[in-house]
């Protein structure tokens, strides 16, 4: 992958943070400072360390699937990406308010879970791991930062536009590795 397409892959990895941190951001009122540095920061080691566990696990497999690893890439991309289209159509729960350790913890493995799966993609892909790491986790910091401090700018904007958005940037990344 290039750099460009990395940059794209961590944008849309990191629209889940966003939408989070937009969420929270919504609700607090005290402690915003602290509260969106803890935020920020977990969504962003979170992102950053799970493509990383991806990349050594598929390093693991990869002898037994080198041949056809750009048909994984492509269905682990277009799953994601399906999967964040379709996302974008279900209702959500009402969010809660919720910045201590484990709700953190809780939050930055969720959302970081198709992080783990773009590790095993940069692995197949033969993409060396440390700026695509550094990039995915530092894009998911500022998206999430930017999520909580700017919530009430974006309330009118509609996060299915943003689910949608990364979903396709996941889709054509999954179209270009059978090219």
């Amino acid at each position: 992958m290039n750099l460009f397409e990395i940059i794209l892959l961590a944008i849309a990895l990191g629209i889940d943070c966003l939408v989070v941190s937009f969420s929270q951001g919504l609700i607090f009122n005290k402690n915003r400072t602290k509260n969106s540095l803890a935020l920020a920061a977990t969504m962003g080691i979170f992102q950053g360390i799970m493509p990383v566990l991806g990349y050594f696990g598929a390093g693991v497999v990869s002898v037994y699937v080198e041949k056809f690893s750009h048909w994984l890439v492509f269905v682990i991309f277009l799953f994601l990406g399906i999967k964040f289209i379709a996302e974008a159509f279900f209702e959500k729960e009402d969010t809660i308010c919720c910045i201590g350790f484990r709700c953190l913890m809780s939050m930055g493995f969720a959302t970081s879970i198709d992080a783990f799966a773009a590790g095993v993609s940069l692995n197949f892909t033969g993409t060396k791991l440390l700026i695509p790491a550094l990039i995915i986790g530092t894009a998911s910091f500022l998206m999430s930062s930017g999520g909580f401090w700017f919530g009430n700018c974006f309330k009118k904007f509609p996060s299915r536009i943003l689910e949608i958005s990364g979903g396709l940037i996941l889709i054509g990344l999954a179209l270009k590795a059978l090219v």
